[in-house]
């Protein structure tokens, strides 16, 4: 089965800058070190967008819920794009609405199911790595392996965290499938 060009055009750029905004917002949320530098080429691709939005949405805490926003608008344009273009007519606002949101969902959950096995490789391979991107990701998932630690307490000096967690990744994941 092939695929229309422009439909994979779409969907990809869309989805690699919906991957990068809503990855700010996690390493935003999970306090990661702004100064990394790959911390610094991610606000520097979407601080453009975001910043305006941060200007007009509140905050909640500590937190900045723009860049959420902004992905959440980035998979409305998407849907919105694909389905003009596939000629379906336009769609019900709040069926794309919820489209939307259960993408978001998606793409959130699947940061961090490949954070989580890239922090368990980390773990094996080198532990105590200088280098910026295992930084970031220890930064990204140790907030989440704390709360599994609380369910799942190491045992023996064996932290089986990541299992729990990808386990209910997983779970959700396949729950949120039915939905699209």
């Amino acid at each position: 089965m092939q695929q229309d060009p422009i439909n994979f055009l779409i969907t990809v750029i869309g989805q690699m800058y919906v991957f990068i905004v809503v990855l700010r917002f996690l390493l935003q949320v999970s306090h990661a070190d702004y100064y990394n530098p790959i911390s610094q080429a991610i606000a520097k691709l979407t601080n453009k967008p975001v910043w305006p939005l941060s200007r007009v949405l509140p905050k909640i805490g500590r937190i900045d819920i723009s860049a959420l926003v902004l992905a959440l608008l980035v998979k409305l344009v998407i849907i919105l794009l694909l389905v003009l273009y596939n000629g379906g007519g336009i769609p019900h606002p709040l069926g794309i609405l919820i489209y939307a949101l259960v993408g978001v969902l998606d793409t959130v959950l699947t940061i961090y199911f490949w954070a989580i096995l890239g922090a368990v490789i980390i773990s094996w391979v080198a532990p105590d790595s200088y280098h910026p991107g295992p930084q970031l990701i220890q930064q990204l998932t140790e907030p989440v392996f704390a709360v599994a630690r609380k369910v799942i307490p190491p045992i023996g000096g064996l932290d089986l965290s990541p299992i729990l967690i990808i386990i209910v990744i997983q779970l959700i994941q396949s729950q949120l499938g039915r939905l699209l």
